[in-house]
């Protein structure tokens, strides 16, 4: 009889409803998940590298310094930005799409880049892993509008996602949102609260004008030429209520 609540690997059954893989890789983006992608990998997070879930050792990994986390890099010009602009910050990428990581290797080789690790895959499965507190800031930029009623609940800002990545934020540390859905906001605002998050961009201006460090990435040029308006949202991690 199949186990619904494992997966093969040993850990729980999660479902998964994006893509991990697109239109066909040229030989050059193959060639780098072949060659680049294992030393670019965050290590430890996978079910059979780490079945008991121990915690990363950031400082290993890191040298102590302060970690932003971006979940859903896409085709990676956020990041890329942020990690430029912030030489002295390592950067973990999330992303479980083939096509937008290989995207990212090229584009860590041509800047040169040394300062950003990849996690190709769920989140969750990195959330488990991560230290309590570790991450300085978090960007959530463009994720899938899932934009039917009756798929609300894969959305990112859900309990079960928002929940285990407060755990691993700092108190006091940033999570920046962008969508250009207002049914998405909407339930943002509604949801990213309950779990430990107190908004920051409270006035419209401020929702809707973007960050000072911004760089505007294509799945935002797609939107404005569509007509649709970005909002910019800002949470701050809330420390503990005794």
């Amino acid at each position: 009889m199949t186990d619904k609540t494992h997966h093969p690997s040993g850990g729980p059954w999660r479902n998964f409803y994006g893509r991990f893989k697109g239109k066909t890789l040229n030989q050059a983006q193959q060639d780098r998940l072949e060659r680049d992608l294992e030393a670019l990998s965050l290590q430890g997070v996978s079910w059979q590298d780490n079945p008991d879930r121990k915690p990363l050792d950031l400082v290993s990994l890191f040298g102590g310094k302060e970690i932003w986390l971006e979940i859903g890099f896409g085709g990676g010009e956020h990041l890329i930005h942020q990690a430029k602009l912030h030489p002295d910050i390592c950067f973990i990428g999330c992303e479980p799409f083939q096509n937008g990581v290989a995207m990212l290797l090229g584009k860590i080789e041509k800047e040169g880049l040394s300062n950003i690790l990849i996690y190709p895959g769920d989140a969750r499965h990195l959330f488990d892993v991560l230290p309590a507190q570790s991450i300085s800031k978090s960007f959530l930029l463009y994720p899938d509008p899932w934009p039917k009623k009756r798929h609300h609940r894969r959305r990112f800002v859900t309990e079960n996602h928002l929940k285990p990545l407060a755990a691993v934020m700092k108190k006091g540390a940033h999570f920046r949102i962008a969508t250009d859905i207002e049914d998405y906001v909407r339930q943002t605002l509604e949801e990213v609260p309950k779990s430990g998050f107190e908004l920051m961009s409270k006035t419209e201006e401020e929702q809707k004008s973007p960050w000072a460090d911004w760089i505007s990435t294509r799945y935002e040029q797609k939107a404005l030429r569509e007509g649709r308006r970005p909002n910019y949202l800002t949470y701050r991690r809330q420390a503990e209520r005794r």
